[in-house]
C-alpha cells in the first residue's frame, strides 16, 4: 500500500513537472520568439460599432452576382469610355465584361496580384499590382511595368491607383515595411502592417510623360484607397490602420496640406472611388477587431498576438459594408450585408444605372440596380 502511494506521488510529481516545463516553454515562446513586427503604441478611437449613422441594414443583399470565370477576389473594378467593365482578380487576371454582357472573359494575365484599376483618357488601364508595381495596359492589351521603385525604396505593396485629367497617375504604396509577395500575400502582409502600426505607407505621383515621380504624402498606417476630385483640386486617401480618410490638397497655394475628413469608421476601410452626383464610395472589408483596439497602446501584447496560432489571431469576419461620402466627409449612403451574403467588400464602381461592389475574396462581383436603393 505504501509503495503504491509512493508511486502515485512520484507520477503526480513528474506530471506537474512536465506541465510546469511546458507552461514555461509556452511563456518563453509567447514572450521571446522572434516576430517580423516592431509594434508602436497608438490610441485607437472607441469603436461605436453599428450605431447612429452606421446602423446595420440589409441593403446590399438585393443584388445580382456576376461570376468571374472560375476566379476570385475582384479587388477593384473600372469602366472604359466604351462602357466595358473590368475587374482585377487574385489569380493575376484582369477579367472583362463587354458592354451589355453578363459573361466575364479572361482578358489579360498581368501576373502578381493586381489590386487597384483606373482608365486614363486614352483608355489605357493603369494597374496597381501589389507584387510588381505600377503597370499599364494599352487598349490592344500590351502590358508594361511603368514604376517599381520610388526614392530608392521598392514598391512593395502597390495598392490603389487613380488618373487625373492631366494624365498624372496617383498611387498608394500601402506599406514599405511589409511587401505583399514576400509576406505570403496581400492579406497576411496587411495584417502585419496594421498590427505593427509603423506608419510606413505613402502616396506617390507619377507623370507618364516625363517618367518623374515623387512622394506626396507619407507616414500612413497602411495607405490604401485613393480618389481624385472631378476638378483635380484634391485627393481623398484611405488610411486603413487608423480607420479614417484624409483630404490631400493638390492645388497651388494648398498643395501638400492635408486634413482628416472621416474618422473612427466601424470597419477597416479599403478602396475609395469617385462616383456620381458628388459621391465618393468606400468599402469596409470587415468590422474592426476588439483585440487590436484593446491592445493598441500595448506593443508587447501585440507581439504576443503575432506569436499565437493563426486560428487564434484576429480573423476577417464575413460582413458586407460600403459607404458614400461627399467631398467634406458627410455621409450620403450606408449599405450593409450583416449576414455575409456580400462580404469582404473593398469598394464600389458606379455607373448611371448600377453599383458594382468589389470584394477581397468573393468568387463574384456584386451588381446592384441603383433604383432599388435610397441614394442621396
Amino acid at each position: 500500500m505504501y509503495r503504491c502511494g509512493w508511486r502515485f506521488y512520484n507520477l503526480v510529481t513528474v506530471y506537474f513537472k512536465i506541465v510546469g516545463v511546458m507552461l514555461l516553454c509556452a511563456a518563453a515562446y509567447l514572450s521571446l520568439w522572434p516576430v517580423p513586427i516592431k509594434p508602436i503604441a497608438w490610441a485607437s478611437p472607441i469603436d461605436q460599432k453599428y450605431t447612429g449613422q452606421y446602423s446595420a441594414n440589409h441593403e446590399l443583399n438585393a443584388h445580382e452576382k456576376l461570376t468571374l470565370d472560375g476566379l476570385h477576389g475582384p479587388e477593384a473594378a473600372a469602366q472604359d469610355s466604351q462602357g466595358n467593365l473590368v475587374a482585377s482578380t487574385h489569380e493575376g487576371w484582369i477579367v472583362r465584361w463587354r458592354k451589355g454582357s453578363k459573361v466575364a472573359e479572361k482578358w489579360l494575365d498581368v501576373g502578381g496580384r493586381p489590386l487597384g484599376l483606373a482608365f486614363d483618357a486614352h483608355d489605357n488601364l493603369w494597374v496597381a499590382n501589389a507584387y510588381l508595381g505600377l503597370q499599364r495596359v494599352t487598349p490592344s492589351g500590351r502590358l508594361s511595368t511603368e514604376l517599381n521603385k520610388v526614392n530608392d525604396l521598392p514598391l512593395k505593396y502597390a495598392d490603389d491607383v487613380v488618373v487625373a485629367a492631366d494624365g498624372k497617375v496617383y498611387l498608394s504604396d500601402a506599406s514599405t515595411r511589409f511587401g505583399a509577395q514576400e509576406h505570403g500575400g496581400t492579406l497576411p502582409a496587411s495584417m502585419l502592417d496594421i498590427l505593427e502600426h509603423s506608419e510606413s505607407g505613402r502616396i506617390i505621383v507619377f507623370d507618364p510623360a516625363t517618367k518623374e515621380n515623387r512622394v506626396l504624402f507619407d507616414g500612413l498606417t497602411f495607405a490604401n484607397g485613393v480618389a481624385i476630385a472631378d476638378n483635380g483640386e484634391f485627393l481623398l486617401v484611405v488610411e486603413t490602420g487608423e480607420y479614417r480618410i484624409h483630404k490631400l490638397w493638390l492645388t497651388a497655394g494648398r498643395e501638400g496640406q492635408s486634413e482628416v475628413i472621416v474618422e473612427n469608421l466601424p470597419g477597416f476601410p479599403d478602396n475609395i472611388h469617385r462616383g456620381l452626383d458628388g459621391r465618393f464610395w468606400v468599402g469596409l472589408t470587415a468590422p474592426r477587431s476588439k483585440l487590436l483596439d484593446d491592445f493598441s497602446d500595448k506593443p508587447f501584447f501585440r507581439k504576443i498576438i503575432q506569436r499565437l496560432p493563426a486560428m487564434m489571431q484576429p480573423q476577417v469576419v464575413h460582413y458586407g459594408h460600403v459607404l458614400a461620402f461627399d467631398k467634406d466627409g458627410q455621409l450620403l449612403a450606408n449599405l450593409q450585408s450583416p449576414n455575409g451574403e456580400v462580404y469582404t467588400t473593398t469598394g464600389v464602381t458606379e455607373s448611371e444605372e448600377y453599383l458594382y461592389v468589389t470584394s477581397l475574396t468573393a468568387p463574384f462581383l456584386t451588381k446592384i440596380r441603383k433604383s432599388d436603393l435610397s441614394l442621396n
